[in-house]
């Protein structure tokens, strides 16, 4: 992957991760598009509850412990991942539908400072609704004003 379609500057990254193989292959992506570059990678953790509203305030902390739980786990298999980088990086769990927190998560850092270039960095799965990349990329691309890179 080559790094030449980025403009000069500072890259921030935002990366779809949640442990699975695509997004593990989208981690090592992003590492790759950082090197030799100034920058950050944002790890961004989606979790996805459809119907939390409408369950018993027992079964909100339930799960809300569970995502505590898997938190834990994905921010130390990307720390493994992302070893000697600690000051370029960072993880943060948000919870909502996956397209639309990591386009938030692109949002906030998009023209914070000029002249940084923002980009989200997915992975594609052969398991996907879509045919060839899945529902989560496809969003995404129709979507997103920041370049999208789809890792297969």
């Amino acid at each position: 992957m080559s790094t030449d379609a980025l403009p000069p500057g500072n890259v921030h990254i935002v990366v779809g991760f949640d442990g699975s193989a695509p997004s593990v292959r989208a981690l090592d992506a992003a590492i790759r598009l950082l090197q030799g570059r100034d920058g950050r990678i944002d790890v961004v953790y989606v979790a996805h509850v459809p119907a939390i509203d409408s369950l018993s305030p027992g079964g909100i902390a339930e799960i809300q412990a569970s995502f505590s739980e898997l938190e834990r786990d994905l921010r130390a298999q990307a720390g493994e991942q992302l070893a000697g980088r600690e000051e370029r990086w960072q993880f943060e769990r948000r919870t909502g539908l996956i397209a639309d927190e990591l386009l938030a998560a692109a949002d906030r850092n998009h023209g914070a400072n000029p002249g940084d270039s923002v980009v989200i960095v997915v992975g594609s799965s052969s398991q996907a609704v879509h045919r060839v990349i899945g529902s989560v990329p496809v969003s995404l691309a129709r979507r997103s004003h920041v370049p999208i890179v789809i890792v297969p």
